[in-house]
């Protein structure tokens, strides 16, 4: 089954910011593209290109993480800023297998716990028993 990722206007996604975590992005006539992933959050995220996409296009993007590969189609939004040699151009998850989307949860979860003195919320709920 696929998520579509939908933004909630009243609870803005939790974001994380990475330190370098590669993205492959493949366009629609197939061509691929290097990225990083600067922040990411369970509606969509930040990448830094060496060129902007256009504004609007879908994209296919995989995911190097710790968690696990993430894979997932996404839209390109504006580009916000460029710095030498690269440009940063957030994007919005259109739809993640179920498998992708447990990834991303538990990439999210484990980064936000862990900078919550270490506490894991699953240890958490099991103390509070």
């Amino acid at each position: 089954m696929a998520h579509y990722p939908q933004c909630n206007p009243l609870h803005r996604a939790t974001r994380l910011q990475l330190a370098t975590t590669p993205a492959l992005i493949k366009l629609d006539n197939g061509h691929l593209a290097n990225a990083s992933l600067q922040i990411v959050s369970t509606t969509g995220g930040l990448l830094q290109l060496t060129r902007a996409l256009g504004e609007g296009d879908f994209v296919e993007l995989a995911i190097q993480s710790k968690s696990g590969n993430i894979h997932g189609m996404a839209e390109m939004l504006r580009p916000m800023r460029s710095a030498p040699g690269s440009v940063f151009q957030p994007f919005r998850f259109v739809a993640l297998g179920d498998d992708d989307h447990q990834i991303l949860n538990t990439l999210i979860e484990s980064a936000s716990d862990s900078t919550f003195r270490g506490i894991r919320s699953s240890d958490w709920a099991s103390q509070k028993s």
